[in-house]
């Protein structure tokens, strides 16, 4: 269950109590798992047990793959209820740090916004763009648009002129209404309008932005392939060699990865990815399942297990991303070059 799930369809309380329990059962995934249950004690009103949880996150002897988005999250949750001060000196402190993942910045700056802090919401959006994006005259990496937006979006509240880095946010805005016009101040007034033209204009806007935002913030789970990467795979067959059959050759199985995908995109399917798989974790699984490893039915299973559990990583890469295949070399120059 994604913590964007109306109240009314999920209990989510509930729903992050489950989620601790799933943590504590796969303590590889507990960071992901801990962070949704965090979201949903926000989003059932218990604000401080969302801050306890995020503080569990930040004491853990396991070393957090993204704890810059922690500290903003906590930030954000702590301002909420009247933390004021502490949630300023966590998001100094995030700007102070410089994190290169474009998500704690956002976070930080949306609070700010969130509180009417609009000049300082504006510097922060800047300082995550200047880091993180080679230049107004570069093309962004998709992970990098929403600082773009919300920088266009709080200057745009703020009356300042369109800059470089603003019509850069027109570049890659996709949507059907544009970034002046979802960002406009004036907006909020036409929702008092008498007028039905005026009031059908601005909820086809609404609903334009809140499609994107839903897009961008809560993702489906990805129709997923699973990868090993060469020393896992050798380790796989040398144990359970009858699998041979699915994997005859390494070459060959991330030839097969990446022509999967390619068919499926073809064929209309949304949101692909791509899971990597470790024997231990593999094991477990079918374990779990009470089915032996060697069952060749339980590979795309462990697959669906493991995007459902947040491993997966979104295919294809953006432009100038590296190769999922792990060999170092950007995406176009590697499996995608074809």
């Amino acid at each position: 269950m994604r913590p964007d799930t109306p109240a009314e369809i999920v209990d989510h309380a509930t729903e992050a109590a489950r989620l601790e329990r799933t943590a504590g059962l796969y303590p590889e995934d507990a960071e992901t798992l801990l962070l949704r249950a965090a979201a949903h004690l926000e989003l059932s009103g218990d604000r401080p047990a969302a801050t306890t949880l995020y503080d569990r996150l930040l004491s853990s002897s396991a070393g957090l793959a993204n704890p810059a988005l922690v500290r903003a999250l906590k930030a954000s949750n702590l301002w909420e209820y009247g933390h004021e001060a502490e949630a300023r000196a966590i998001i100094e402190g995030i700007r102070t740090t410089a994190p290169r993942d474009p998500a704690p910045w956002v976070i930080a700056a949306e609070a700010l916004e969130s509180h009417d802090e609009l000049e300082a919401a504006a510097e922060t959006f800047t300082e995550g763009a200047r880091l993180l994006i080679p230049g107004p005259a570069e093309a962004p990496l998709a992970s990098t648009h929403p600082l773009l937006f919300g920088r266009h979006r709080v200057r745009r509240m703020l009356g300042l002129p369109h800059d470089d880095w603003d019509t850069l946010a027109d570049t890659v805005h996709t949507g059907p209404v544009t970034l002046d016009e979802l960002h406009d101040p004036k907006r909020v007034w036409s929702l008092g309008s008498d007028e039905p033209a005026e009031l059908e204009a601005e909820i086809s806007r609404l609903r334009a932005e809140l499609g994107a935002y839903r897009a961008a913030l809560s993702r489906p789970f990805p129709v997923a392939v699973l990868h090993w990467p060469a020393p896992e795979l050798e380790e796989l067959l040398t144990a359970y060699p009858t699998l041979s059959t699915e994997y005859p050759s390494h070459p060959e199985h991330l030839a097969t990865i990446e022509s999967s995908l390619r068919e499926l995109a073809s064929s209309g399917t949304p949101n692909l990815g791509i899971v990597t798989g470790t024997v231990p974790s593999y094991e477990a699984f079918a374990a779990s399942e009470a089915t032996s490893p060697t069952d060749p039915t339980l590979l795309p299973q462990y697959a669906t297990t493991l995007a459902a559990r947040g491993r997966a990583v979104a295919w294809p890469p953006g432009e100038g991303e590296g190769c999922w295949c792990g060999v170092g070399r950007p995406y176009q120059e590697c499996h995608g070059a074809n």
